[in-house]
């Protein structure tokens, strides 16, 4: 149980909401903040501040335009980003081992 190390797995992306956005967002190039809120069943304000977490740690980008008078808000995985997620299952794998084959 070599792989065992709790401590490998990232606090910022282990938090319920901010895993949401980063698995999401990993079987997507971009995504839309409606999009977002929608398949997380959260409110913006929760979202907000979850995504700005990822976004200090350098997770994921956030863009901002205007797209027919409306603002749109998408947001992508960051090379950073995805490397850390990947870390992060790597991490959870060891962590759970033999556990998840059940």
């Amino acid at each position: 149980m070599s792989e065992y190390d709790i401590d490998k797995i990232s606090e910022i992306i282990h938090g319920r909401l901010r895993l949401g956005v980063m698995a999401y967002l990993a079987n997507a190039e971009a995504a839309s903040f409606t999009e977002l809120k929608s398949a997380l069943n959260v409110t913006a304000g929760n979202l907000s501040i979850q995504m700005r977490k990822l976004e200090d740690a350098g997770f994921i980008e956030i863009e901002k335009s205007i797209v027919a008078r409306k603002m749109l808000t998408t947001v992508r995985l960051t090379r950073s980003g995805q490397k850390a997620f990947a870390a992060y299952l790597d991490a959870l794998s060891g962590v759970l081992g033999n556990s998840l084959k059940r």
